[in-house]
């Protein structure tokens, strides 16, 4: 039964890894967030060959925790937000502690077989 799971998390490993055919990106609108309650974080998603957002995309993972500087179980409750504005997402966080953040984002992109996953780092200033 351990085989079946380890042999489980690398194939969704697998489908999560970003290969040559997969030209997405999420980014940061602005890299560095106010510290504190209630801080927004705004993520587009990019389709790197055209430039252009991505509107239809379905996000069904997503947290952010300190892990670049070390303390992966620092976690903050992280909530998607109504955007007005298609292919942009805006996350609603409260970062309690000063310092760099990863926010991990996991989208279902229609047309695509499997779905993405990005990384992104960014930094709570006061």
């Amino acid at each position: 039964m351990v085989l079946l799971l380890v042999g489980t998390g690398v194939a969704l490993a697998s489908s999560f890894s970003r290969g040559s055919s997969d030209p997405y990106a999420f980014e940061l609108v602005e890299r560095e967030v106010k510290l504190g309650y209630g801080t927004t974080i705004l993520v587009r998603l990019v389709d790197e060959r055209t430039g252009k957002v991505v509107p239809d995309a379905v996000l069904f993972i997503s947290r952010i925790d300190m892990s670049p500087d070390g303390m992966a179980a620092m976690t903050a409750p992280l909530e998607l937000q109504a955007d007005t504005m298609p292919g942009y997402y805006r996350f609603e966080t409260d970062l309690s502690m000063e310092g760099a953040w990863a926010l991990t984002l996991a989208a279902k992109i229609p047309g695509l077989p499997n779905p993405i996953q990005r990384r992104l780092v960014l930094q709570a200033v006061p």
